[in-house]
């Protein structure tokens, strides 16, 4: 019989256990019927729930692997850094949940048109076709003070990129999630010091490191860094 239940540390992320004994993650459907990437719908107690698959989505990937904290949480305000075309920021839009909103920042417009299609569905997602180096170029459009970005992009500076939109957007104390593309960063470097040289960027800019989880073997050389931004300290 399947089961579902709260996560143990993450208000909004719930736990499958399906009939065959495994366990997965999963978020409570904010528009029932609705799939995003062919994932598996389970209604359990009249609610519907999205199975998050971990080796299409970074975040559910660090989930697994035991980060202490995520920012993404129930009413929250995130910018999304490298969309793509939903997958991720739609268990982020089920997570914030009717009250909160997801800024969903891509820059190629093909994958753009496809995420819009997500957008139509889940209300509280807010497709901007932008380039994330440039914050400038979309800030007519996040007019508040946010509580979280949560940053995905194949860019060589990914901690300065982050930084930069963080000076803009970020509340103070607010937080930030970092998925660290190693090869993106420099293929000459091993990933451990690719990772050491983006968190102390980040740490120059304000941020103190909260955590720090290896992706493996969901995603190869690649890390999520959890981190506080303090504008105090700059």
């Amino acid at each position: 019989m399947t089961k579902v239940y709260p996560h143990e540390k993450f208000d909004g992320v719930f736990w499958v256990e399906l009939e065959d004994g495994s366990k997965r993650l999963a978020t409570v459907n904010l528009s029932p019927g609705f799939k995003v990437y062919g994932e598996m719908l389970i209604e359990y107690e009249g609610v519907e729930y999205r199975v998050w698959n971990a080796y299409r989505s970074k975040l559910a990937a660090a989930i697994l692997k035991g980060v202490d904290y995520i920012p993404i949480k129930p009413g929250a305000r995130v910018l999304y850094l490298g969309a793509a075309t939903g997958t991720t920021a739609s268990h982020v839009s089920d997570i914030v949940g009717s009250n909160g909103i997801v800024y969903c920042v891509e820059f190629a417009p093909r994958v753009v048109r496809e995420l819009i299609t997500v957008c139509e569905k889940k209300k509280n997602m807010i497709p901007i076709l932008a380039d994330a180096r440039i914050p400038q170029g979309y800030r007519t459009i996040v007019l508040e003070e946010i509580n979280a970005i949560y940053c995905d992009v194949a860019q060589p500076e990914q901690a300065k990129l982050l930084a930069d939109n963080a000076d803009m957007f970020l509340k103070d104390e607010g937080s930030i999630m970092l998925a660290i593309k190693a090869r993106s960063v420099d293929v000459t470097l091993e990933p451990s010091e690719v990772y050491k040289r983006e968190m102390a960027t980040l740490e120059k800019r304000g941020f103190n490191i909260v955590s720090t989880v290896h992706l493996e073997p969901f995603d190869k050389a690649h890390a999520m860094v959890t981190a506080i931004f303090s504008k105090r300290e700059k």
